[in-house]
């Protein structure tokens, strides 16, 4: 009986790259799979087929081989009479070989013919863990994001109980792998084609049984802990950055490392300023006469006060920078600067002498205060007299 072609099975190009043969393989899996064909020979026969076809394609080596030989390539009369490939006596060989494939079918749990088993990547919850990452949100001032701030963070964590030295039991065994669940934690009931998975109803989930509980922990082996700790919170910091704190998260399972600890900042709002980057934006209000003749003027920032230099003939709302008086950069060797936007400050009064200065002013410019005030025959506004 004439052999197949491997990829007249799968329905896919001699052509057909790496992803193309895997989304074949499941479509085709997944149509023939033993629990959505109970009891039918013809099916299993094309699932362990199409494995076959997989195995071979799959691999450059062999996909060469095949594309020179044929089925001759591996020999005449292999599992199932298909010949060539892995050889698989059953569907349970198939499982075993593709169990990334089936997880990714199942969530994790594989459904094999002859009962439901787990695929080879499943966490032990009886073995050494690396312990879980802690998030935590500290709130810092603008001054703080310029000088940088060292932080004192209080938090709760998870830590081995010191009774039971983590065990979990008042005699200090080791705890009994789970009859039912067999140590995985859970157990899987298929439901035609599809397998569900479970929490273990007689470990609750552990994967292990303690017999004697401590009575410190309850036999859950952790104790939460109140810890405080130093966190240094660098200049130039942005609000959002998150900052790791390596091993600073809950202790590790069975001598494994502890996780991490992530420090979110939240610079606060700030009613006076606006940062853009690494400068930092402000309104700053002075005297009408400076606009006219410039000179210099104290200006407000995080940090104090600082000379603020505005050129003679400045317009409202021109922009002055004193330069270095910003953010740090985080990144680089540098400082951002202060920028000042100029807002005009006129008195609501002024003394008898200023307001004598200001109306000879205004003849020397020819600008008339009132109609009659054009006595060298111009009057501005109003027009030339004839």
């Amino acid at each position: 009986m004439s052999q197949k072609d491997f990829y007249e099975i799968l329905g896919v190009s001699r052509e057909a790259d790496a992803d193309t043969l895997k989304k074949a393989y499941r479509k085709i899996a997944m149509q023939y799979h033993p629990d959505r064909n109970p009891g039918n020979k013809e099916a299993e026969d094309k699932f362990k087929q199409a494995a076959e076809a997989y195995d071979v394609l799959s691999d450059p080596q062999k996909k060469a081989q095949y594309d020179r030989f044929g089925h001759a390539a591996f020999g005449q009369g292999g599992a199932g009479g298909f010949g060539g490939g892995a050889g698989f006596q059953d569907v349970n060989d198939v499982f075993s070989a593709f169990s990334d494939i089936f997880e990714d079918f199942f969530g994790g749990a594989r459904s094999g013919a002859g009962g439901g088993g787990f695929g080879s990547r499943r966490e032990n919850k009886t073995g050494p863990r690396r312990g879980a990452d802690l998030k935590y949100v500290t709130e810092i001032k603008l001054k703080e994001v310029i000088t940088g701030a060292d932080k004192e963070i209080q938090f709760e964590s998870e830590i081995d109980c010191a009774t039971c030295k983590g065990t979990g039991s008042e005699s200090g065994r080791a705890p009994e792998v789970c009859g039912t669940c067999r140590g995985s934690g859970q157990v899987v009931r298929s439901q035609g084609f599809f397998a569900m998975a479970s929490p273990c109803p007689t470990c609750h989930g552990e994967g292990a049984i303690v017999k004697d509980p401590c009575r410190k922990c309850h036999g859950k082996g952790r104790v939460t802990q109140k810890r405080r700790i130093q966190v240094s919170i660098p200049a130039g910091v942005d609000n959002g950055t998150r900052l790791r704190i390596t091993g600073e998260g809950e202790a590790g399972f069975k001598g494994a490392g502890a996780g991490d600890l992530y420090v979110e900042v939240r610079v606060k709002a700030d009613e006076k300023y606006e940062r853009q980057g690494i400068h930092l934006h402000t309104v700053l209000k002075i005297d009408y006469l400076y606009f006219l003749l410039g000179g210099q003027v104290s200006g407000h920032s995080p940090m104090g006060q600082t000379i603020v230099n505005i050129p003679k003939g400045s317009q409202l709302g021109d922009e002055v920078r004193v330069l270095g008086e910003g953010i740090p950069s985080v990144k680089a060797d540098k400082r951002g600067d202060m920028v000042y936007h100029l807002d005009i400050d006129i008195p609501k009064k002024l003394t008898t002498e200023e307001e004598s200065l200001l109306r000879q002013l205004a003849q020397v410019r020819e600008i008339p205060l009132k109609e009659g005030d054009d006595k060298k025959g111009t009057s501005g506004f109003w027009g030339k007299k004839k």
